[in-house]
């Protein structure tokens, strides 16, 4: 007995001593473990990186911009079903246990035992706190030394953050697959769907995912997502969490996911998006652009944008189809499987209605086309073939653009296509309605242009447009490309004058002029448009109407070229303008977009606006941190509610820069342009409109820039590699360009009414002869006009022209009914 007892002893002591020595053992791995441990206090002010995003005026998606796309939700906007669907599918004890399921555990260990050496992957046991001690502090290293970190990190991690902040992080880290991370993210990838509108079916995919986001593609691998779809719905019912019926039909529910882009929403806005990118990672850098979950409200009006794109193609391609048919695309063999082979060439993805195809057969009077396939989620090219015909009254526009039938319209489709052509073609039309199955040819073209729509008011940007196609080529001709604007300069060299004492009714010559431009640079011969027809002694008024280059130049000499420079500096169209008079003309280069903020100015009345694609942008926290508007509100602070106090006056301090009434008076003059001018075509729209041409040496470019009291557009027509637009009128801006901006007008001002322009206070409205700008009698008879004068200033009795003076340098006294034989070269002192 007594032996029994002293083994009992013996065996109670050295049980002690080795759970003692085992609790040290524990201690000491955990001591080991627990010292080089991450810091998981920072979890607290943890800022994940969220994607930016950026939406048009009316609050449309317009681009989204993130490394990892990922939107933060908060827990408390979280639908119930979603959170249940992660719990079933991950951790169903989350809110039970302390961090650690040790039954999980367990059978993990078990499963690794009986795997080992067999390279399977050991099954996790995870929980949610688990997985976020890995995700955010550890590695994805497969090892117990990181699962024994993982478990104490977890537990720490529960002591020190309540279940929904642990389960809150989860959901919005976690990888769900096709580059969405988070939930939110995931929701609108998938279902293009906020978390809040998802089915049964839909939250239980997602929650599916975190395991095996590749494995369980929705398309490659779908009969496996299904059933691990499934799978999650039968816990979620096992559990409580739905109903039998919702089960079996969430079971029942096809698995069809939607392809959510990152690239422009708006259609047409592609160079809108990224020419907003580029501003604000100019801002804030290229972390809080892809990292920083800004809110970028922009100024785009998506109607608009559709107006301006529509109307700036369509004139793009009717001046590229008019130069005739360059030919295919490339060719192909169409043997075999034609589609996959169409599949392989990348076809531009923002033409719409334009699509790719291929010619399968040919004949006289039609040819059958064969249409480029999608391709699936997966990347496989889709099996279903379309085809379609195209008749000759959908090629009698190709006429050959070389060779020897260079210029001549087509007989046959056969001469314009042949089997094998890759091409774009679009619905053939009649009468507005597109012919059931019949399509029309169409071709790259090669000329290009851009075109900008500003508020004048606010220096908004409406819309963009930097070229045909963003896919085609990123660069923006609305901002990038630096072109000669022609005579639509003119309007500042004018506006210069206008506000230095000139009037509309000022006289200049229109006559040669030789100018020696010194250092053995020659001597210039500036020329107007119509070679060899000079009107002699004209208003200002009449000169910008004709856009009479020498009265230009002659006007320029008159009042300095240091004061226009000044002037195109005040406006934003040069930054630096050189002394030499052809510059006068627009021989300077800048951009539409700097040319429609300058004509802005001059619609409102003289203030200076800063263009502007961004209305505000707030940070992830919702806090305003950039504003365009920056006009003071007096009053608009009311914390104690309305009690008869004076009404919100909005205080204006932007810069004056051209005095209100020399505005109007260019204005005016412009509207001259419009309506019995260069840009007569723009007449058509019916209401109160002025601008400008403008077309460059040789018609290397076509400019036209306009304006009615709310709203400025312009536009330049031009190849990148600048050449000739063409001969004679067919290469000017009043031939190409103002065309597009009248059918532009058209769209945009259709439901506007007629408003005419502001007459500023100050300003005199007299009736003058319209040829010659004097004063008009009461009997007067011939065509007259009310021309706008500054307090001081009025018609002239007489001439004194610009341009013509005596053998002593005196300016000449010239009746209005003076022969123009009298301003040739070397006769009365012309210089």
């Amino acid at each position: 007995m007594r032996l029994l007892v002293r083994f009992l002893g013996f065996l109670f002591a050295a049980g002690t001593v080795m759970f003692l020595v085992g609790v040290a053992a524990v201690a000491g791995l955990i001591w080991h473990f627990s010292k080089d441990l991450p810091d998981y206090s920072q979890l607290q002010d943890y800022e994940p990186p969220v994607m930016t995003r950026v939406h048009a005026a009316d609050g449309s998606l317009l681009a989204e911009y993130a490394k990892e796309r990922r939107l933060y939700l908060p827990i408390q906007a979280v639908p119930k079903l979603v959170i249940n669907a992660f719990l079933a599918a991950e951790d169903k004890n989350f809110y039970e246990h302390g961090g650690i399921d040790f039954s999980g555990m367990v059978r993990a260990a078990i499963l690794y035992a009986e795997n080992y050496g067999s390279n399977r992957r050991p099954q996790g046991a995870s929980t949610i706190t688990q997985q976020v001690a890995k995700n955010f502090l550890l590695t994805n290293e497969v090892s117990f030394t990181r699962k024994i970190k993982e478990a104490l990190l977890a537990m720490r991690i529960e002591r020190a953050y309540s279940k929904d902040k642990i389960l809150e992080l989860y959901l919005n880290e976690i990888y769900l697959g096709l580059g969405a991370y988070g939930i939110a993210a995931a929701s609108l990838v998938y279902f293009d769907k906020s978390v809040n509108e998802l089915t049964v079916a839909e939250a239980s995919y997602l929650a599916a995912l975190p395991k095996a986001p590749a494995a369980l593609h929705p398309v490659r691998n779908h009969d496996r997502a299904i059933e691990r779809r499934n799978y999650v719905i039968d816990r979620l019912l096992e559990n409580g969490w739905i109903k039998q019926a919702d089960a079996d039909t969430a079971r029942k529910a096809p698995l069809i996911v939607t392809n959510h882009t990152t690239a422009g929403h708006t259609f047409a806005g592609e160079y809108f998006a990224e020419e907003v990118r580029r501003d604000v990672f100019e801002r804030y850098g290229e972390k809080k652009l892809y990292e920083g979950g800004l809110s970028v409200r922009t100024t785009l009006d998506p109607k608009i944008q559709v107006m301006a794109r529509k109307t700036m193609a369509a004139g793009i391609v009717n001046y590229d189809e008019a130069q005739g048919w360059r030919g295919a695309l490339s060719k192909i063999d169409i043997s075999g499987d034609w589609g996959v082979k169409l599949a392989d060439i990348k076809s531009l993805s923002d033409i719409s209605p334009w699509r790719m195809a291929v010619v399968l057969e040919t004949n006289d009077q039609s040819a059958r086309i064969g249409f480029q396939p999608g391709r699936e989620l997966g990347g496989a090219v889709s099996k279903d073939r379309q085809t379609g015909i195209i008749t000759l009254e959908g090629v009698k526009w190709a006429k050959a653009a070389s060779g020897p039938t260079k210029g001549r319209a087509p007989t046959s489709v056969s001469q314009v296509l042949s089997p094998g052509d890759v091409i774009y073609v679009d619905p053939l039309l009649k009468d507005g309605s597109p012919v059931d199955g019949q399509f029309r040819l169409r071709q790259l073209p090669e000329v290009s242009g851009a075109m900008v729509v500003m508020d004048p008011h606010t220096g908004r940007v409406l819309a963009m447009v930097g070229g045909f196609s963003f896919d085609q080529s990123q660069f923006n001709r609305a901002t990038q490309a630096y072109r000669q604007p022609g005579s639509s300069f003119k309007p500042i060299v004018y506006s210069s004058a206008l506000d230095n004492g000139y009037t509309p009714s000022t006289v200049v010559v229109d006559a040669p002029i030789e100018i020696d431009q010194g250092q053995g640079a020659g001597v210039w011969r500036p020329d107007n448009f119509s070679n060899g027809k000079y009107r002699g002694p004209t208003t200002l008024r009449n000169a910008l109407r004709l856009s009479l280059n020498t009265v230009t130049v002659r006007l320029a000499q008159d009042i300095g070229m240091p004061l226009i420079g000044e002037y195109a500096k005040r406006f934003g169209v040069y930054d630096e303008l050189p002394n030499y008079l052809s510059y006068a003309l627009g021989a300077g280069e800048t951009t539409v977009m700097r040319m429609v903020t300058a004509y802005s100015m001059i619609d409102n009345g003289g203030r200076r606006v800063k263009p502007t694609l961004i209305d505000r942008i707030q940070d992830r926290y919702g806090h305003t941190i950039f504003k365009h508007d920056t006009r003071e509100c007096r009053g608009c602070d009311a914390p104690e509610g309305w009690k008869n106090q004076p009404e919100p006056q909005l205080i204006d301090h932007r810069e004056q820069v051209l005095d209100p009434m020399t505005a109007y008076q260019i204005t005016s003059m412009m509207e001259g342009v419009v309506q019995a001018g260069t840009a007569t075509v723009v007449r058509e729209v019916g209401k109160p409109i002025a601008g400008k041409t403008g077309t460059t040496n040789d018609a290397r470019d076509a400019w036209f820039v306009g304006f009615s009291p709310d709203i400025v557009v312009g536009i330049y027509l031009g190849y990148d590699k600048p050449r000739s637009l063409g001969r004679g009128n067919a290469g000017t801006g009043g031939h190409l360009a103002a065309p597009i901006a009248r059918d532009f007008l058209k769209l945009a001002l259709a439901d506007k009414p007629a408003v005419p322009f502001k007459v500023p206070a100050g300003i005199k409205l007299i009736r003058v002869d319209a040829k010659t700008g004097m004063r008009a009698g009461p009997g007067d008879t011939g065509r007259t006009i009310l021309e706008a004068f500054k307090p001081g200033t009025g018609p002239p009795d007489n001439y004194s022209v610009i341009g013509v003076a005596d053998a002593d340098g005196r300016a000449l006294t010239v009746s209005p009914d003076t022969d123009r034989t009298i301003l040739r070269p070397g006769t009365g002192g012309l210089y």
